[in-house]
């Protein structure tokens, strides 16, 4: 199950990009806590199952041993001695008008959750690892069928008020009735009891016939709210609004000019300052976001100095667009730092709940006319390397013909997947010549609709048996995809697709999106290098019409591999089993493959500083960089800084 951390919204990708959720009554809620808190006194003292043994720590990680002991200063990624203050601008496009990002209503600002802790926390030099941050220590038996969190009497939401056992479990509670109807489903099962011990202690009980992978995670991973500001405002999770509930975290909004700015200030009385993990971190006093129509006013407010970090995604403006007078005078820094996540999985998603898409031979004669070399050498200067595994350069990418346990793993499920996957390859992306339309994959593309029954008429148009127009339409609300996608949909329309290209504003990209009112768009999946419950939900049965399912896909084997890869004891079971997964998925070719980008595209203006190395997972420059206070006093007698 995906984190509530995230905003419940599918990933987005654009060129270059990297992915992108009634006042006055009293709510039910509040019976089912009442109903909890009266049961939950005699279960926490649960008893042990005999000779069980029980484990106390600061932190959990689903395979091997945590990396920080217990009495770490600090993450090893950051400067311990950065100084704090300053203010870090970045953009963001569109338009907002709620800061809910847990409901499916509105369009939540840009940095939302930044208020918001849990229990526990990651890292960016780990994979599955977290640690304590609103609490001291966990506990659990070796079953894992449960587990404790200890918290911290000194946490405190920004208004002042305690953070206690019970905010916990009303959040939880919160998730369930009013959040999205897939989390609440899934996680209800996975974690039907959570109470307050007492008012610093929390227990969370795992259901009976769920697998114990990643429970521990997610339920420390639980955003936490105030019980309290709910109960007097009679606000709602699932409803969008402007108003901000309080959080523990180090940000605060500070104030909003809707459409046009968003400012977020460090709380001087943020209780976890001088915890050993935020120890280098949260060093901005003012984190600033600024709105623009479309990416051209963006770029040109960054060379203005109208904002002062921008993380590139566009490859023509990479390549072409960084000649401007901040730049060559020195004030601006144009760099590429290593990005050592897992690429996410995008390309043209197809629509599998339309009709059109169903049979898997259309789907690759639709694919083939997709030519990625020449797109990225003609139009993105060879600047990205094509996508070819849903976990590419990681361990858990399939490759060549499987073997060892892989195999076995496709052997048990060799009734519900085409025998070739046993025998043949891994399907990997076609390659195209040096023209936009290769004409060796059309009459390939052409031959493949024939045996799926789609003919060309005498007006050039593919049509079924019943007569029906074989018809795409690409959604998009960004206008640097119309010189990627329009090449593509031309080479579609000489195979005799009615393929056509509807742009549309964001707030309406977002509606059709969410109500997946759409043919192809360009989007993607984000995985993880450690796989476990999330998968269900991403590319399961029980995802269907979730908006991590960007594709709607599912498929029987993929199921039962699922349920292996969750019941996996160890990185090399769980591996093999989303090798599999990844095999499976890659022939069904229901996205398109497009491109990825191994590094971090940046430009800031000179008066930010970063650790050196940066750790493999995260870039970070919201998170440990800094403010080089004196610099910043330089490029203003310059004249390089509008604010």
């Amino acid at each position: 199950m995906n984190s509530p951390r995230r905003p419940a919204a599918a990933a987005t990708c654009v060129e270059g990009h990297l992915p992108r959720p009634g006042a006055g009554r009293r709510s039910p809620l509040l019976a089912a806590l009442a109903m909890i808190a009266t049961l939950g006194t005699g279960l926490g003292g649960q008893a042990l199952a005999q000779d069980e043994v029980m484990i106390t720590s600061h932190g959990y990680s689903t395979f091997g041993e945590l990396k920080y002991p217990a009495d770490f200063p600090h993450l090893d990624y950051v400067n311990p001695d950065a100084p704090k203050g300053g203010t870090i601008s970045i953009s963001a496009q569109g338009t907002f008008d709620s800061f809910n990002p847990y409901s499916r209503e509105g369009r939540a600002g840009a940095l939302s959750t930044i208020g918001y802790e849990s229990l526990m926390i990651g890292t960016a030099d780990e994979v599955s690892a977290d640690y304590c941050l609103i609490c001291t220590h966990l506990e659990y038996p070796e079953s894992k069928d449960w587990v404790i969190f200890h918290m911290r009497p000194e946490a405190r939401f920004s208004d002042g008020t305690p953070l206690t056992a019970h905010d916990v479990v009303f959040s939880h509670m919160l998730l369930l009735e009013q959040g999205l109807p897939s989390y609440a489903q899934a996680v209800g099962a996975l974690i039907p009891m959570v109470e307050a011990l007492d008012d610093y202690t929390v227990k969370f009980t795992f259901g009976e016939d769920v697998p114990r992978k990643n429970l521990i995670n997610q339920a420390g991973g639980t955003p936490i709210w105030s019980r309290a500001w709910y109960e007097e405002t009679g606000a709602r999770l699932d409803e969008s609004r402007l108003e901000i509930s309080p959080g523990s975290g180090p940000y605060v909004l500070d104030s909003f000019d809707i459409n046009r700015s968003i400012t977020y200030r460090r709380n001087p009385d943020y209780w976890g300052a001088d915890l050993p993990i935020n120890q280098g971190r949260h060093n901005f006093d003012v984190i600033r976001v600024e709105y623009f129509a479309d990416a051209t006013a963006a770029f040109e407010a960054f060379k203005a100095g109208e904002y002062t970090f921008r993380q590139e995604n566009s490859s023509l403006q990479w390549a072409t667009a960084y000649d401007f007078p901040a730049l060559n005078a020195g004030h601006v820094v144009r760099a590429e730092l290593p990005n050592g996540n897992l690429p996410p999985a995008t390309g043209f998603v197809m629509n599998l709940l339309q009709p059109q898409f169903e049979d898997r031979r259309v789907r690759e004669a639709l694919a083939l006319m997709f030519n990625f070399e020449w797109t990225n050498r003609a139009l993105q200067f060879g600047l990205f390397e094509q996508r070819e595994s849903f976990w590419q350069n990681s361990a858990l990418a399939a490759h060549g013909v499987p073997e060892g346990r892989e195999l076995e793993i496709l052997e048990s499920v060799a009734d519900l997947i085409e025998p070739e996957i046993l025998t043949e390859p891994v399907t990997m992306p076609h390659t195209s010549g040096e023209q936009q339309l290769d004409r060796t994959n059309l009459r390939r593309a052409v031959a493949l609709m024939e045996e799926a029954g789609w003919t060309n008429g005498p007006d050039g148009l593919l049509r079924n048996a019943a007569g029906e127009v074989l018809a795409v339409e690409f959604l998009s609300d960004n206008p640097t995809l119309d010189r990627i996608i329009l090449p593509y949909i031309d080479n579609l329309q000489r195979l005799g697709v009615r393929a056509t290209y509807n742009r549309v504003d964001p707030a309406q990209y977002t509606n059709r999106e969410r109500s997946f009112d759409w043919d192809m768009i360009l989007d993607g999946y984000n995985n993880n290098l450690e796989e476990g419950i999330g998968l269900g939900q991403r590319f399961g049965s029980d995802g269907l019409g979730d908006l991590f399912n960007p594709a709607s896909f599912s498929h029987p084997a993929v199921d039962r591999i699922i349920e292996m890869v969750i019941d996996a004891d160890s990185f090399d079971e769980m591996a093999a089993g989303v090798r599999a997964i990844d095999r499976i998925m890659r022939r069904e070719m229901f996205i398109v493959p497009t491109w990825y980008n191994p590094n971090f595209w940046v430009a800031y203006f000179d008066m930010f500083e970063h650790p050196d190395p940066l750790p493999p997972y995260a870039l970070g420059h919201l998170d440990f960089w800094w403010f080089n206070a004196e610099r910043a006093e330089e490029l203003r007698a310059a004249g390089a800084l509008r604010r």
